[in-house]
C-alpha cells in the first residue's frame, strides 16, 4: 500500500482556467532567474529562466535547516543538545560566528545563527552533529533534494560557499522553500527575527543581524534565506503571508543586494495584488466513508492528506464546485493513518482543478475470523449489507 510521506503536497493543477503564469520581464530585470510561487497550492505565478542552473550561495542552507528541523521533530536531535565544534567546522570562511575547535554550543544557538545570520561554521557543525561527517550530511542533502523533485540541484557543501558543480535553479529553491515553510512553520520563529544573540551569557555575546532586510520593510515577510558570492551574485528566497495566502519569491544572480531586495519585494506585492486564495478543505477533513468487509467495524472515514484551496485572480468568477472520490480497488488490513486509500478530485464546472490523496484518520484493524464468520452468517440469515 502506498504511504503518504510528507505533510506537504505540491498540487498539480490539471486545467489552466484561473492562473496564467506571468512572464513580464519588468518584474525582475537584474536577477538572472526568478520564481514566484503560492505555497499551499504550489502554483507558479511568475517565472524568469526558472530552470537555469546557477550557484545558490547561502540559499543552500535551507536544506540543512529542513534536515535539522526534521531531526528535532523525530527525536534524533533536540534543541538543547550540546554540539562540540570540529576543526573542520571552525575552519570555514565567509559569514560566520567564529566558532573555535572544541567549543560547545547548543543546537538552538547554532540553528539561530544559521537562520538569522547565515553562519557557515554553524551549519557545518550542525550537519556533522546530525550525520557524523560533513560528507555524509551532503549525501543526505542530495538524497532529500531528489525526493523533493529538485532535479536540477546538486549540493557539494552545506554552506553554499563556491564549490565546483554546486548548482541549483530558482524553481528548485522555490520548491525547497515551500517544503521548509509548510512542513516546519516554526522555522519563522528564527527567520522572522531581525536580531538575536548567541553566547549571550558569556563575556563576549555575539550579535546576530538578519541578512534578509525585507523582514523589517515588507508586510508579512518572515523568512527565509539570502545568499551572495562573487560567482552567484545576490540571491534571496523570501516568504510572506497575508491573510490565508503565503508566497515564496526567489531571485538569483542579481547585480546588487538592493536590486535583489527590490525585485523580491516587487514579486511579493504583485502576488498579493493580483491573486487571492480561497480555502475549501483543511488537511484531515472527513470527505467520505469506505465500507470494507475485512475492517473491524466494516466501515471507516476517509480524510484528506492535504488542504484544498482555490487560487484565483482577484475578482475572477468561480464556477460550480464539485468533488469526486475514487477508492483503491485492493486494500489490505490494517490501514494506518498516512496509507493512501483513494483520491479525491476537486472540479470546477465539471473540469478537474486539483486532486489530493485520501487516508484514514485512525488505525483500521483487520476483523477477526470469528467476527467475519458471524457477520457472514448474519448476512445469509437476515440479509442486508
Amino acid at each position: 500500500m502506498q504511504k503518504f510521506m510528507s505533510v506537504m503536497v505540491s498540487f498539480t493543477f490539471l486545467i489552466g482556467l484561473f492562473i496564467p503564469v506571468v512572464y513580464a520581464e519588468e518584474l525582475v530585470e537584474s536577477g538572472k532567474s526568478a520564481v514566484l510561487m503560492e505555497v499551499e497550492t504550489g502554483r507558479v505565478l511568475y517565472e524568469k529562466n526558472p530552470h537555469e542552473q546557477l550557484e545558490p550561495a547561502s540559499m543552500t542552507k535551507m536544506m540543512p535547516m529542513y534536515l535539522i528541523l526534521e531531526a528535532i521533530a523525530d527525536g534524533r536531535l533536540s534543541w538543547d543538545k550540546e554540539v562540540t565544534v570540529s576543526e573542520n567546522a571552525a575552519s570555514l570562511g565567509g559569514t560566520q560566528i567564529y566558532l573555535e575547535p572544541g567549543e560547545v554550543m547548543s543546537v538552538r544557538d547554532l540553528f539561530a545563527s544559521v537562520a538569522i545570520a547565515s553562519a557557515n561554521d554553524s551549519v557545518t557543525a550542525l550537519g556533522e552533529a546530525l550525520s557524523g561527517s560533513e560528507a555524509d550530511f551532503i549525501d543526505l542533502m542530495n538524497e532529500r533534494a531528489q525526493q523533493f523533485g529538485m532535479t536540477n540541484t546538486v549540493f557539494k557543501n552545506a554552506s553554499g560557499l563556491p564549490d565546483e558543480g554546486h548548482m541549483t535553479t530558482a524553481y528548485d529553491m522555490a520548491i525547497l522553500a515551500g517544503r521548509l515553510i509548510l512542513d516546519f512553520p516554526e522555522v519563522t520563529d528564527f527567520t522572522s527575527l531581525y536580531e538575536d544573540y548567541v553566547r549571550e551569557d558569556s563575556d563576549e555575546p555575539f550579535w546576530l543581524v538578519n541578512t534578509n532586510q525585507l523582514v523589517r520593510y515588507v508586510e508579512g515577510v518572515d523568512g527565509l534565506k539570502t545568499g551572495s558570492t562573487d560567482a552567484a551574485g545576490y540571491c534571496l528566497a523570501a516568504t510572506a503571508k497575508r491573510g490565508d495566502m503565503r508566497v515564496v519569491a526567489v531571485v538569483m544572480g542579481a547585480e546588487r543586494s538592493e536590486l535583489r531586495n527590490r525585485e523580491v519585494a516587487r514579486l511579493i506585492e504583485h502576488a498579493f495584488a493580483q491573486y487571492e486564495l480561497h480555502p475549501r478543505l483543511e488537511a484531515g477533513s472527513v470527505v467520505g466513508t469506505q465500507h470494507h468487509i475485512l475492517a473491524d467495524s466494516r466501515k471507516f472515514d476517509v480524510v484528506t492528506t492535504a488542504p484544498i484551496s482555490l487560487l484565483i485572480e482577484v475578482g475572477a468568477h468561480l464556477g460550480e464546485e464539485t468533488q469526486e472520490i475514487t477508492f483503491n480497488n485492493e486494500l489490505t488490513m490494517p490501514i494506518e493513518p498516512g496509507d493512501v486509500v483513494g483520491k479525491m478530485q476537486y472540479l470546477i464546472d465539471g473540469e478537474v482543478y486539483t486532486e489530493v490523496d485520501l487516508t484514514v484518520s485512525e488505525l483500521v484493524e483487520k476483523t477477526s475470523f470469528i467476527s467475519l464468520w458471524m457477520h457472514t452468517l448474519g448476512h445469509l440469515i437476515f440479509g442486508g449489507h
